[in-house]
């Protein structure tokens, strides 16, 4: 109890200090005084209860985890680095590597930055100075030369120094623009780490793209050849935990090494000495940086208890992991990766066992009780951070981890025995590697099918208080449990809940809605359309600005094949996603514009090597039901507000007997071409996708000639550039239109109802 309170006084207190930054100094005088008051009662002559030690024990854990916080802060805010930082000086930088670079998020037409965490050595201003440090800092690596170093290694380089962001620990973001310069090498430790790493890539690279990337991130959380698409599944499905390095990984590997001692018959000390080698080797292997660390610390400690024959030592061990590392390292209380660990471990040691004892009571085997037990109550555990995070509560994750659970551990140990063969036998390196893809095949199998369960996931408020409000109920179920009114009357409401659903389902048949024509996805600031084309295809006109949203969309609406993409223009906001289209469908031509602005961009996109579809004004398409006329642009335009944006394609489309014209952002200059070049009738349309976001460089002529009943507007909340204009959406509706927006409803489909009449379905998150 001592050891629990500590922990959680510890946490509750770097959480306050990093949210607010005098906190550290408000918990320090509050702990102080918290003490002073619970004092009396632990100095009294009477046995002390149980209660008193909390009071006392959460006091002292407070008054720890505030003043690391504390001395963390003071370290961030030090000068001249902070001075420098507010500055924006140029400098050149010594920095140590503490974890991974890694690449962030990457679009058509800009490189991905490299990310590198680390820390500062010295920097020296442009005026000679050369000053020692020893802060911590973020390098943001325009050059992927970076990613060639190892946690421990030494570079120099030249950048700018930025302010981080608040209640970031981090004393400052250096942008790097050029090549890094190392200095030495790497320790030996991490160097030996990086050699087995590689090894059990090249074991994978002949295996499938789906397993051979899912592998390395089971066995040593290398995902940087994880299909981004599988990766959503898993998140989906809530099998993320398997692609990161956990305590669950050192569980299978010290069960591994604990179950072979004791067939050799070793004592509780010796196995206990095996394992712990066994575990500082894994360490070395999937490289000691601060997340492994962390898992060392979470699954290690109590799994050594249980080693010990000490199953009552796992929840002291437990909390004085939590106790080390958040007093050591602050800013893990508000590190969601931290917290999920820890409440899986508590999972696993507090309520698994109770469920199995309580489920063998009712007839249940052994291994099925087991079986059950252990991903139920981990997800009991993790859900109230889960759903916080995600704003949804995963109906599958149960299912999908017992499922997963028997494939786990082989893929894991053949995998580890892969990357530890591959320096001295590479054939049977690959070997080991493609017997381990088997089981990585079942898990990929579970992740494609639980995504694709249709209400998967159950809508709940995410943040704090979404957080918390499931804690209170999944709380009360706990509690209420232990009584057979209580689980009679859950049982009743929930097939009483699913009995009621179950018609309504039937009924209306959710997301997507039975024969859409067009779906304007909602991808925030930025375009992105479906054209229904037969089963499981589309015709995709934009790509919004990332990836995860177009790719969320299309895979929402069963799109496993584009035989036409059009791009109306090279801008971020319509290109950026491209990756998104391309995850694992077939795209069968290209439709885009011959103007050559942003240079990058364009390259960028054609450099995919899709084949082109000519594309000249005038020009009509069929393509699986769907008609499509380019309208424009008529001429190439040069020197208006934005040439690009006046020489995207415009598109007249007839599907499904409703006409639409898609406009891009196509604004005023262009809009005058079209009524100029062609009879107005020509741009008359049901649908209209309002041009550039609903900006207001909008040509009233052009609208009274579209005259449209629907008017689509793909915009994003809260943008920087005031879309969609009110002047123009009130002009909409008097023209009889109505008007639906991305940023207030979701993705809109377009429809006939089952009267034939024309009808919008919203589906709003």
């Amino acid at each position: 109890m001592r050891l629990v309170g500590a922990a959680l006084g510890c946490w509750s207190a770097a959480i306050g200090a990093l949210f607010v930054p005098t906190g550290a100094g408000w918990a320090v005088g509050g702990s102080a005084l918290l003490i002073a008051v619970a004092w009396p009662f632990l100095a009294g002559r009477h046995p002390v209860g149980a209660t008193r030690w909390v009071v006392a024990a959460v006091a002292a854990g407070v008054a720890c985890g505030a003043a690391a916080t504390a001395a963390r802060i003071g370290e961030r805010d030090a000068e001249p680095l902070r001075g420098l930082a507010a500055r924006n000086a140029q400098v050149t930088v010594e920095v140590r590597i503490t974890d991974d670079p890694r690449l962030g998020r990457a679009r058509v037409g800009r490189d991905a930055t490299v990310v590198v965490p680390a820390r500062l050595e010295w920097v020296a201003t442009g005026d000679g100075r050369r000053i020692a440090l020893g802060a911590r800092v973020l390098v943001l690596g325009a050059d992927r030369g970076w990613l060639g170093l190892l946690p421990g290694q030494r570079a120099e380089a030249e950048g700018r120094l930025a302010p981080a962001g608040g209640g970031d620990l981090r004393a400052a973001l250096v942008s790097v623009p050029g090549r890094p310069r190392p200095i030495g090498a790497a320790p030996y430790v991490q160097r030996a780490a990086g050699v087995l790493r590689a090894g059990l890539q090249r074991a994978c690279a002949g295996l499938p793209a789906e397993p051979g990337g899912l592998l390395p991130g089971l066995v040593v959380g290398d995902t940087s050849r994880l299909d981004p698409a599988l990766a959503d599944d898993f998140k989906t499905t809530g099998l993320t935990h398997l692609t990161a390095v956990s305590g669950a990984n050192l569980a299978i590997l010290i069960g591994l090494v604990l179950a072979v001692a004791r067939w050799g018959r070793a004592g509780p000390r010796v196995a206990a000495v095996v394992c712990v080698v066994a575990l500082a080797g894994f360490v070395v292997l999937v490289r000691p940086s601060p997340s492994v660390l962390r898992a060392a610390a979470m699954g290690g400690l109590a799994l050594v208890a249980l080693a010990l024959g000490r199953p009552r030592a796992a929840v002291p061990s437990l909390a004085a992991g939590v106790l080390g590392l958040v007093v050591v390292d602050p800013e893990l209380a508000v590190d969601a990766g931290f917290a999920l660990s820890v409440l899986a471990t508590g999972g696993l040691v507090l309520i698994a066992p109770r469920w199995r004892e309580a489920l063998q009571a009712r007839g249940w085997p052994r291994v099925a009780a087991e079986a059950f037990a252990v991903p139920a109550a981990a997800q009991a555990a993790c859900a109230p951070v889960i759903v916080a995070i995600s704003g949804g509560v995963g109906l599958t994750t149960v299912p999908a981890n017992l499922l997963a659970e028997p494939a786990v551990a082989p893929a894991t140990i053949l995998g580890i025995f892969s990357a530890v063969l591959s320096p001295l036998a590479p054939t049977a390196a690959a070997f080991a590697a493609w017997l381990a893809s088997w089981p990585a095949r079942w898990l990929v199998l579970i992740a494609h099918r639980g995504a694709d369960v249709p209400a998967g996931v159950l809508p709940w408020p995410s943040g704090t208080a979404g957080g918390l409000l499931l804690a209170l109920l999944v709380t009360a179920l706990l509690v209420g449990f232990r009584f057979p009114a209580v689980r009679r009357a859950v049982l009743v409401t929930t097939v009483a809940a699913v009995l009621g659903a179950v018609p309504v389902r039937l009924v209306a048949a959710g997301w997507p809605p039975p024969g859409w024509l067009i779906v304007a996805c909602d991808v925030g600031q930025g375009d992105a359309l479906a054209l229904a084309a037969g089963p499981g295809a589309a015709v995709v006109v934009d790509a919004g600005p990332d990836p995860e949203p177009v790719d969320g969309c299309l895979r929402r609406l069963g799109v496993r094949r584009v035989p036409l993409l059009v791009l109306s223009h090279f801008h971020a906001d319509h290109v950026g996603g491209l990756d998104g289209v391309l995850r694992g469908r077939a795209v069968g031509g290209l439709l885009a514009p011959d103007f050559a602005e942003p240079v990058a961009a364009r390259a960028a996109v054609l450099a995919h090597g899709l084949p082109r579809v000519a594309g000249p004004p005038g020009a009509a398409l069929d393509v699986g039901g769907v008609h499509l006329v380019v309208l424009a642009p008529v001429r190439p335009l040069a020197g208006t507000r934005s040439d690009p944006n006046n020489n995207s394609l415009v598109l007249a489309v007839t599907t499904g007997g409703v006409r639409l014209l898609l406009t891009g952002d196509a604004e005023t200059e262009e809009q005058l071409s079209l009524l100029a070049a062609d009879d107005p009738g020509v741009l008359r349309a049901e649908v209209l996708k309002v041009a550039h976001h609903g900006s207001p460089y909008q040509d009233e002529g052009f609208l009274e000639a579209v005259a449209p009943r629907i008017a689509l507007v793909s915009v994003g909340a809260g943008n920087d550039y005031g879309h969609p204009s009110p002047v123009l959406m009130a002009r909409l509706v008097r023209g009889g239109a109505q008007v639906l927006r991305t940023d207030e409803h979701g993705d809109l489909a377009v429809l006939r109802d089952g009267a034939g009449r024309l009808a919008v379905s919203v589906r709003k998150e």
